[in-house]
């Protein structure tokens, strides 16, 4: 197996570390049936930076609720590393089957994305909330997008056939746009770092694709990780 992190054993052991931070400090260990699950990330090549982002999203929803209690455990962040882990693997185009070691890899219709019409809403909310930060370089475009996106949102649940499809696609040409401007920004320094962080995460599949494919992957993979930097939600909708 070759992974970002080479050995399932080492992979939990950055995983328990993560989750120590994410819990302040707090340390639950990784062991018995949560080090069996956690191993099955890394047999799956679900890459280390992609698990942590799925942590993120379990430890953000549990602060969301209230104070918390008690730690959270690494047994509950599963289903939000399986979703993250799908949402990269459909944006850097890894087929389902390259995504397991058995074949079984996540089904593709197996994640609820919710209504296009929410999903607008949470893109608009994501971009507005970048206008209030440090960084304002891309906020003429950003404007524009939001401007446009709002406008769409009040027909988007009526939307059906062609109107539909050219909403869709209108989506994802702005979604390179976005990325496009955010990549200009870059030196070459920091864009041969993004290029080797994007072979390391793609490093688990790269035996079991044809060329072609993994060299789309991979510039799928550096625009994915071009976008994350900025902040940039994902516009494309399925």
């Amino acid at each position: 197996m070759s992974t970002d992190v080479d050995l399932p054993a080492e992979y939990c052991r950055q995983v328990e570390a993560y989750l120590c931070r994410k819990n302040e400090g707090h340390l639950v260990r990784i062991v018995g049936p949560a080090f069996e699950q956690v191993c099955g990330w890394a047999v799956r090549g679900i890459p280390i930076k992609v698990a942590y982002r799925g942590i993120d999203r379990c430890v953000e929803r549990y602060h969301a609720k209230g104070p918390r209690r008690r730690p959270v455990r690494v047994e509950f962040c599963e289903a939000d590393v399986l979703d993250v882990f799908d949402e990269w693997r459909r944006a850097v185009g890894v087929p389902s089957a390259a995504a397991s070691g058995d074949g079984g890899g996540v089904d593709e219709d197996s994640r609820h994305h919710g209504t296009l019409p929410a999903h607008l809403e949470r893109v608009i909310a994501r971009l507005t909330a970048l206008r209030a930060g440090e960084d304002r370089a891309l906020d003429p475009l950003i404007e524009t997008v939001i401007r446009e996106l709002d406008a769409a949102r009040a027909g988007a649940r009526n939307l059906r056939g062609d109107a539909r499809r050219q909403l869709l696609e209108r989506l994802r040409v702005l979604e390179q746009e976005l990325g496009a401007a955010a990549r200009a920004r870059l030196d070459a320094a920091t864009l041969e770092a993004i290029a080797t962080e994007a072979d390391s995460e793609l490093a688990p599949f790269r035996d079991r694709m044809p060329a072609d494919a993994y060299d789309r992957s991979r510039a799928a993979c550096i625009d994915r990780i071009i976008r994350s930097r900025a902040r940039l939600p994902i516009l494309t909708f399925e």
